[in-house]
Parts: structure tokens; C-alpha cells; sequence
């Protein structure tokens, strides 16, 4: 299960930031996941809740805006968006595809108090 691994992560940078900027507690996380990165936002959620325990971020909210996969076609020299490796230009239906975003995981925002 990467989804624990990811929000030890997010917590890692979370603690970074209160550290940093010497706020006492964050509200929400706001995180950023392309489409191609294969985590499951609902086992990330859980898995938030479990590793922000007795930490800064205990209680806080995660928002998970999901970004589209997108590629460009060497076929028809088109970006097209796709949800997942694999699938043929929708398009020209090519399968010669180079994912070009889609696979970034990122903490855009903390909220905090």
C-alpha cells in the first residue's frame, strides 16, 4: 500500500512547514495527484488520518483535486488527455503515446491556525 507511504510524506513536509513558519496546527491539506499516479484517494484519506495522529495536522482535512492525464500522440502530433497508460489516441486511435502530465503528486496548500 504506497498510500502510507505518500502521506508519511505529506506529513514529513507538513511538520517542514510548521517548523519553518511556527504556526501550531493545520486544518486542511490541499493535494494536488495527476491521474496516472495510481493512488486511490480514498485510501489516501485513510491513510492521512492514521499518520497525522498526535501531529500538527491531527483532524485536518484532505483535499485531493485530481488532474487529468495528458499525452502527446507522435501519430497525429496532438495532446490528448487520457486516464490511464495504455489507451490509444482518442483521436486517431495510435497507441504511440508520450505521457506528458498526469503523473505529479504535489502539496499545493496548508491551512492553518
Amino acid at each position: 500500500m504506497h498510500e502510507m507511504a505518500i502521506c508519511l510524506g505529506i506529513i514529513q513536509i507538513v511538520e517542514e512547514e510548521v517548523r519553518r513558519r511556527s504556526f501550531s496546527r493545520v486544518r486542511s491539506v490541499c493535494l494536488e495527484m495527476g491521474a496516472l499516479t495510481h493512488a486511490a484517494p480514498e485510501a489516501l484519506r485513510f491513510c492521512f488520518a492514521v499518520v497525522a495522529t498526535r501531529t500538527a495536522a491531527e483532524g485536518a482535512v484532505l483535499n485531493i483535486v485530481e488532474l487529468p492525464g495528458v499525452a502527446w500522440c507522435m501519430s497525429c502530433s496532438k495532446s490528448v488527455e487520457i486516464a490511464r497508460r495504455g489507451e490509444c489516441c482518442p483521436c486517431c486511435g495510435s497507441y504511440q503515446l508520450q505521457v506528458t502530465a498526469g503523473e505529479q503528486m504535489r502539496v499545493k496548500e496548508l491551512e492553518i491556525e
